[in-house]
């Protein structure tokens, strides 16, 4: 309650600014991420190239036709502040993905994780799983935000999937959002909070334990232990 009107009203909070993301390398099990740089491009365009379906969600970019388009493409992407961009990098130094940290509103200490762009390499593997939970942990743990979001087409079926399986909470879809390379597109809201993270956290590490997986498949899935959490 207000201590002078008695109306109801927030908790308080520290509103001590988050900072903004960095040029990292966040080293994991299956691979790493790093700062997304020019020279990424030629070794994610081995990887997307022929496989236009990836780009459909995409609001604004994509699907390229060459590589002396998409070139440029990356080259804009690694020098943007907001989205910050980062690639996703297998155990052999191949960049296979990349994503980026969004929205920054630091004051307000919220970021979306978004533009994620898997290749065919990086799906439903435990590398993809890993890029997720080592950027997650960067933004609540290092960066010091209190709601990391995600936001997809509300029509991109996988992409719901996924967030829930990460351990997002399903908000609501805002309609007729965007426009959408001349389409429509509704919106999709999900988040995490600082207060659910350790929790998250605790799933997704039990989930990318050695042990979790045999002969390649996994043990216990990252659905069922976002449920439990």
């Amino acid at each position: 309650m207000h201590p002078r009107t008695g109306q109801p009203i927030g908790l308080p909070v520290d509103s001590t600014p988050a900072q903004r993301p960095g040029p990292v390398v966040l080293q994991g099990r299956f691979g790493r991420i790093e700062k997304l740089t020019p020279e990424h491009a030629s070794g994610l365009w081995q990887v997307f190239a022929g496989h236009p379906e990836v780009w459909t969600y995409i609001s604004t970019d994509g699907p390229f036709d060459s590589e002396d388009a998409f070139t440029p493409f990356i080259v804009m992407r690694a020098a943007a502040a907001d989205p910050y961009a980062y690639a996703i990098v297998d155990r052999t130094g191949q960049p296979v993905g990349y994503f980026t940290l969004m929205e920054i509103r630091p004051e307000m200490r919220v970021i979306e994780v978004g533009h994620v762009l898997y290749s065919p390499a990086l799906q439903r593997t435990p590398l993809g799983t890993e890029a997720q939970y080592l950027l997650a942990r960067y933004a609540f743990e290092t960066l010091g935000y209190r709601r990391y979001e995600w936001k997809c087409n509300a029509l991109n079926a996988a992409s719901r999937r996924a967030a829930l399986r990460y351990g997002f909470t399903y908000e609501g879809t805002f309609r007729q959002h965007l426009i959408a390379k001349g389409h429509n597109r509704d919106n999709a809201w999900f988040s995490m909070l600082d207060s659910e993270w350790p929790a998250r956290r605790s799933a997704f590490e039990r989930w990318l334990r050695l042990e979790n997986f045999v002969d390649g498949r996994q043990v216990e899935s990252l659905t069922s232990l976002n449920g439990a959490a």
